[in-house]
């Protein structure tokens, strides 16, 4: 998105996205970091206050916080460790996008980017509270996409396949998986060969955030080097 020339503001919990922010705008690039929780409503109502004012509007949400949860059979799995799992992957979509709408409704519409997976798409056979909470994300799109089509407000959800960041490499470990072989069993499950890096994912979203999208809503961009057309 800064490459393009968009403002960015990252709203994380971790410290860490202040270094991104600093490269970015070391770069050129125009950035803000808010630091908080993405379950908690009102540091979201904050945040979206903050880079409003910072700068001046909202034109983009990317809803892109994610957790994969525990690799446990469904009928192991404890309440908490559900409800762990649907605050952050499902319940921070609501709460974003709630507060977001304000924003983009001053501005005469705009772009909501949901990060779902392909596991909202497909069963993989694992992490049952991932499955549920990306399918979830899924559909609320869609939903969305409908609620606020004549407020110009677009809605659209992207599907990635397995793409080896820190939340693949945290499912790696967990699992007790050596990283080398695990990445060969991954990169064969992807019919165009490998895995997918993350400039695959984020050059689709700065797709759908731009005018060039300007009449796509409610559908889902599956990135997923053809894991999903089996």
């Amino acid at each position: 998105m800064a490459e393009e020339g968009a403002s960015v503001v990252i709203f994380d919990r971790d410290p860490q996205g202040q270094a991104v922010v600093d490269a970015m705008c070391s770069s050129g690039g125009k950035a803000l970091f808010v630091q908080g929780d993405v379950t908690d409503e009102q540091r979201v109502c904050e945040a979206m206050r903050i880079a409003a004012t910072h700068f001046g509007r909202i034109d983009v949400l990317v809803n892109n916080a994610g957790i994969e949860g525990e690799n446990i059979p469904t009928d192991l799995l404890t309440l908490a460790e559900w409800n762990r799992v649907m605050a952050v992957d499902v319940t921070a979509v609501f709460l974003c996008t709630k507060h977001v709408i304000p924003h983009l409704r001053q501005v005469g519409g705009g772009s909501v980017i949901n990060i779902s997976s392909i596991y909202g798409i497909v069963g993989g056979g694992d992490i049952p509270p991932y499955h549920a909470a990306k399918g979830a994300v899924r559909t609320m799109t869609k939903n969305d996409a409908l609620l606020y089509a004549k407020e110009r407000i677009r809605f659209n959800s992207i599907h990635p396949g397995f793409v080896f960041t820190p939340l693949v490499d945290r499912y790696v470990q967990d699992n007790g998986l050596e990283h080398d072989a695990a990445k060969a069993h991954l990169d064969a499950l992807h019919p165009l060969g490998g895995t997918g890096t993350p400039d695959d994912i984020a050059w689709g979203a700065v797709y759908l955030a731009s005018d060039e999208a300007r009449w796509v809503t409610g559908a889902e961009l599956v990135i997923d080097g053809g894991y999903t057309a089996r």
